[in-house]
């Protein structure tokens, strides 16, 4: 079981490869499991590689599939948001089941949710649907986190926290993005360790651009190449007994231009210098 230290190649981060490549890159940079999109899955299926050559395929680089992500239509009538559909059309075309049929077939840890829809939401509407999401997602042995996202209701840590508590299932808790919690100002002290399921790291500089969909899309940072106090963090959900694994998700398409072995191995140290300096 993947735990906290583990490093996780988060499937933002190498979008453009293929699923054979993208674990041997990981593999060869240190990394214990991926991340993967539900495309992922299906263009691996497409090339001719059966479920149980891809598990094959795991189990011989010595990685374990961490999360599939973003389930982005779990919330009964509503809809993503127009510029982040922009940004991430592809990731709408899958439904709930779709998630599972992978998470099922490649053993995943978890599934990541998130609320990309700017507009109004009744935050007890929002416990109960996340709260029948985790059930059903229990069914198949999954752990839930919601995400938040700065442009949404769900803006911040401490509202993601608020209906992960309202919707009081073991099996739910956060997705802590360190992009998102950096631009949503959120202080580590709102943060409850032991809440968060799921870690997202990448770096950011302190001025934030005009459009942060845009941004959080393409000109993410490595850790420890911007102004986030990654460091902190990462103390702060150690000392709260923190279990989940770091995983590493640098959209940026700086990155999406170089070789994915080379985008990996800069990748993991990076991520080891700051994970040794909050030791």
């Amino acid at each position: 079981m993947l735990g906290f230290g583990d490093l996780v190649l988060c499937a933002g981060t190498v979008a453009r490869s293929g699923f054979v490549e993208r674990a041997r890159a990981a593999a060869g940079a240190g990394f214990a499991g991926l991340s993967l999109f539900v495309d992922d899955h299906r263009r691996a299926r497409e090339s001719g590689l059966s479920d149980a050559e891809l598990r094959a395929v795991l189990a011989d680089h010595g990685l374990a599939v961490a999360e599939v992500d973003p389930l982005l239509t779990w919330l009964p009538g509503r809809e993503p948001a127009g510029g982040f559909v922009e940004g991430a059309r592809d990731l709408l075309a899958h439904g709930e089941d779709d998630f599972y049929r992978v998470a099922d077939a490649l053993g995943a840890r978890s599934i990541n949710a998130a609320l990309a829809d700017p507009g109004a939401v009744e935050l007890d509407a929002v416990a109960d649907a996340f709260a029948k999401l985790c059930d059903r997602a229990a069914a198949h042995g999954l752990l839930v986190h919601l995400e938040f996202l700065p442009w949404t209701r769900i803006g911040d840590v401490a509202a993601a926290a608020r209906i992960v508590e309202r919707a009081g299932r073991a099996n739910g808790g956060v997705m802590l993005d360190a992009w998102h919690r950096f631009r949503s100002g959120s202080p580590d002290t709102l943060i409850p360790p032991a809440r968060v399921l799921g870690i997202q790291l990448s770096d950011a500089p302190a001025r934030p651009e005009p459009d942060p969909i845009t941004e959080t899309l393409h000109r993410r940072l490595v850790p420890g190449e911007g102004d986030a106090d990654l460091v902190g963090l990462l103390r702060h959900l150690a000392a709260g007994g923190c279990t989940a694994p770091i995983g590493v998700e640098v959209f940026s398409d700086d990155l999406a231009e170089l070789p994915v072995r080379e985008v990996a191995r800069r990748l993991a140290t990076a991520t080891r210098a700051i994970l040794g300096a909050a030791r």
